[in-house]
């Protein structure tokens, strides 16, 4: 079996590894941050362009949305589930590696508010990559937003998570074309319609045009009471 049904096993097995990798470089990297700052502390990285201070968020992605860890542990729970439902369908490379950024991304944020203090399915995600003029995040984040800028560019290219493409649907639900004229079916100029047209020819013969001419009857034939006919 080589068709899309065959693929899809290998697609959920990419879209594990993708996920997995994810998740782990957002693991190890907050770790590395708990480790070497206390909370608030910054060290400039480039300038002021690039800089890590570790906070602690508890509402949503980007440290925004403060005081409603559950609720959000809610959506990311959501989140994971919606995508391994999806992967059902999978048979494209690129919306694999874009719902595995997006899968890995949520399972991210959703340990921590899972497993991290102050209380379990309340904890507080660990951020601590900081630009200008933007909230500080963390790894986790930036695979989802570059999952989620990938989906939507998928989306509009006409690219579906089965592989096929809008267009080609779009093509194949046109008319074949006109259906062929049936057996025996003639215009005004054929034979076939003109064969039923007689004509009477010079010596009082009757004919059918295009057929057989009609055999005058003999004098002295029977006719059909069986007498002789004048």
């Amino acid at each position: 079996m080589n068709g899309p049904a065959a693929r899809r096993p290998r697609r959920f097995v990419l879209l594990s590894a993708v996920a997995a990798a994810a998740l782990g470089a957002d693991y190890a990297t907050k770790e590395a941050a708990l480790a070497g700052f206390e909370p608030g502390e910054s060290m400039r990285v480039v300038g002021e362009l690039l800089q890590f201070t570790l906070v602690f968020n508890t509402g949503a992605a980007f440290s925004m949305g403060q005081g409603l860890p559950w609720l959000f542990f809610l959506i990311a729970t959501a989140v994971v589930v919606y995508i391994l439902f999806l992967a059902r369908k999978l048979a494209s490379v690129p919306w694999t590696l874009a719902l595995g950024l997006i899968l890995g991304g949520a399972l991210g944020n959703l340990v921590d508010r899972a497993f991290r203090p102050p209380a379990p399915l309340h904890g507080a995600v660990v951020d601590w990559i900081q630009v200008p003029n933007f909230p500080v995040f963390n790894i986790a984040d930036s695979c989802i937003v570059v999952g989620g800028a990938l989906a939507v560019l998928l989306t509009f290219r006409g690219i579906n998570i089965d592989g096929t493409r809008e267009s080609d649907a779009a093509s194949g639900g046109g008319a074949s074309g006109a259906e062929p004229e049936a057996e025996g079916a003639a215009g005004p100029d054929t034979p076939e319609r003109a064969s039923g047209e007689t004509r009477t020819g010079g010596d009082g013969t009757t004919a059918a045009r295009g057929g057989e001419p009609d055999v005058p009857e003999e004098p002295g034939a029977r006719s059909e009471d069986g007498g002789r006919s004048a």
